[in-house]
């Protein structure tokens, strides 16, 4: 019987592990955290308990020049279902043309004719994804607004078209939180080795070949071994294993004293993510409090901050609370319209800060490094401005700007946006697929110059997506589990 290792039980790893389990694979499944026990995963209101929690790998970039200075928190999922586990659920397949662009840049195989095929075969399989659900009143008013601001109202961002303000088509089943843990990999776990709270150090490669996975490190560590080994870590998790591993840029690894197994320079490299910007209002007529069962974000828009822009270049979201984050509360109820950033020119780096378990990465964004970014994001603010002010929430809903607030001109949007951003959790691109030197694996998956190895995850996409990344990892997971079963 054929053999693997899945490394990571999130969004791609628990599709990976099913598909291999069904065809008649043995898969050892290696999940660093815990199972899903905590019972704020399942409940959409409480998704905001979960950073900072055992279930948040809780890492942080480095301080961003261009971002104040700033050490931005990335939440990354650490617990069976992983990020799939903390998000807001939000289901956008993007733009045909980000496909397209994959394709046209060496991601053979990778087109929207390529993937659309697999997105309806996910959304009509195991994975609910659905609009249909009450709005909260305040949800419904935003939708108002935004309309009443000129925006159209979209009834099917996934329908082709993304432009306009929507309500979020999202993972869930009668007010619970649906992950493809819980939909594809749970319900087999009888079928599959699961190995928990158990950290991959790195990948075991033998004369070229990827044999097995080092669990820990020292003289705690344990090797497992396979025919073939799949990484399914994340844009963090699956990179930091490639480097531990000796694969990656040959100086880099020399100078931390990692043997060079493979000369791969593009490991760590084209890391960037969506970015968002938050205006917060107060309200004389009361929100309320988070709902059981009711996510506190339900709608969101996509717009083109220029009419030169073949696609839109933000994505809103839109809260039913006060998101302060760092900021100094105002108030005690209200509502966030959370500008985005979803189309980043700027691209950073993941390096090692060394070799062991305990030495974090460091993380750089390049947050805002290109200044095409921040206009884009200054744009958004503007517009969430100009949303709020709209009688359904000024007037419905007494709604006042507290943040940025009326101590912030137009002209200090920027400066605003470059003292507020934060990640919209959508980090790709570490472990980018195509022919050329840089990529790190191809079209396939399958990693440069070590056979028996894949990654099968968002860091494979060359460039994000306009929109949520969870979809997208998604169905690579689906087309990642088919190339490794066609051989």
């Amino acid at each position: 019987m054929r053999s693997a290792i899945v490394v990571g039980a999130g969004t791609s790893g628990s599709i990976v592990a099913r598909r291999l389990v069904d065809a008649g694979v043995a898969v050892t499944l290696v999940e660093a955290g815990g199972y899903d026990t905590n019972p704020a995963i399942h409940d959409p209101s409480r998704a905001g308990e979960l950073w900072h929690s055992a279930e948040d790998w809780d890492y942080f970039t480095v301080p961003q020049e261009h971002a104040g200075g700033r050490r931005l928190h990335l939440p990354r999922g650490k617990v069976t279902g992983g990020s799939h586990a903390l998000n807001a659920m939000i289901w956008v397949r993007g733009a045909a043309s980000d496909y397209d662009a994959w394709e046209r840049g060496g991601a053979t195989g990778w087109s929207w004719a390529d993937v659309e095929p697999v997105y309806d075969a996910i959304e009509n399989d195991l994975l609910p994804v659905t609009d249909d659900y009450a709005l909260s009143p305040i949800q419904a008013s935003i939708i108002d607004a935004a309309v009443q601001e000129g925006l159209p109202r979209n009834p099917d961002y996934n329908g082709g078209t993304l432009d306009g303000v929507s309500q979020e088509q999202v993972t869930m089943h009668d007010g619970r939180r649906v992950n493809t843990w819980t939909a594809y990999a749970q319900p087999i776990a009888d079928r599959l080795t699961i190995l928990t709270g158990r950290e991959v150090h790195s990948v075991i490669v033998r004369d070229g070949r990827a044999v097995g996975v080092q669990l820990g490190e020292g003289e705690g560590s344990e090797e497992v071994l396979a025919d073939e080994v799949i990484l399914a870590a994340g844009a963090i998790g699956s990179p930091v294993i490639l480097l531990r591993s000796g694969i990656g840029p040959a100086a880099d690894l020399t100078a931390l004293g990692i043997p060079v197994v493979q000369d791969s320079p593009g490991v760590g490299q084209n890391l960037h993510d969506h970015l968002l910007s938050p205006v917060i209002f107060t309200t004389g007529r009361p929100v309320g409090p988070p709902q059981a069962g009711v996510s506190v974000t339900q709608s969101h828009l996509f717009w083109r901050s220029r009419d030169d822009l073949a696609e839109p270049d933000t994505q809103p979201i839109h809260f039913s609370v006060p998101m302060w984050g760092e900021l100094e509360p105002r108030g005690d109820d209200g509502f966030t319209l959370m500008a985005g950033l979803v189309t980043p020119h700027s691209r950073g780096a993941l390096r090692l800060s060394g070799p062991g378990l305990a030495d974090l990465p460091e993380i750089d964004l390049a947050a805002l490094e290109d200044d095409r970014d921040v206009a884009s994001l200054a744009a958004s603010v503007r517009q969430a401005r100009r949303i709020g002010a709209r009688p359904a929430l000024a007037e419905d809903w007494g709604a006042v700007e507290v943040y940025p607030g009326p101590e912030v001109s137009d002209s200090g949007v920027e400066d605003w946006v470059r003292r507020t951003a934060i990640t919209y959790h959508h980090q790709v691109g570490t472990c980018r697929m195509g022919t050329d030197p840089e990529a790190v694996v191809d079209p396939r998956l399958r990693v440069h110059g070590v056979a028996g190895l894949r990654v099968i995850d968002a860091s494979v996409m060359p460039t994000v997506p306009t929109g949520n990344t969870n979809a997208p990892a998604a169905m690579i997971g689906e087309r990642g589990a088919q190339f490794f079963l066609e051989g």
